[in-house]
């Protein structure tokens, strides 16, 4: 890397386009995944089938107790905390992420609330979120 490159980084107005990446929206088809440069942000995957769309989020370590999921419209909000242990240790190697996270996920397309699931196994938090049916309304 050229001493440039190196001054270009450091320079204030840099940092800022660098922040605005982490917090900007990324999209990639139809599905967008909101990022919060505040908050870590668990590895989520969100696919779609025939019958649902599945929001599946790896938060190993935790409890049902230390996450909540709510969905707004058409979006899908997880958050939580995941607790250190507490103890006095010199890291040489961290990548295991402590403290406040949130995933937002916007959904595609509407979701049936009265048939949502949410399992929690082995690390996974999975969001079984079935489409919505259009309902036949008869008329009299």
């Amino acid at each position: 890397m050229s001493a440039k490159k190196i001054e270009a980084v450091a320079d204030p107005l840099a940092s800022r386009d660098i922040e605005a990446l982490f917090t900007a929206r990324s999209t990639s088809a139809r599905w967008v995944v909101v990022r919060h440069s505040h908050l870590w942000q668990p590895p989520t995957d969100v696919y779609e089938t025939e019958d649902a769309f599945i929001v599946q989020v790896e938060i190993a370590g935790m409890r049902g107790a230390d996450f909540s999921v709510s969905i707004h419209d058409r979006r899908v909000t997880v958050t939580g905390v995941r607790h250190d242990n507490g103890e006095s240790r010199a890291y040489h190697q961290m990548e295991i992420r402590f403290g406040e996270f949130r995933t937002d996920v916007e959904l595609p397309g509407p979701v049936d609330r009265d048939a949502l699931e949410a399992t929690y196994n082995d690390g996974y938090l999975k969001l079984v979120l079935p489409k919505a049916k259009a309902k036949r309304i008869e008329i009299e």
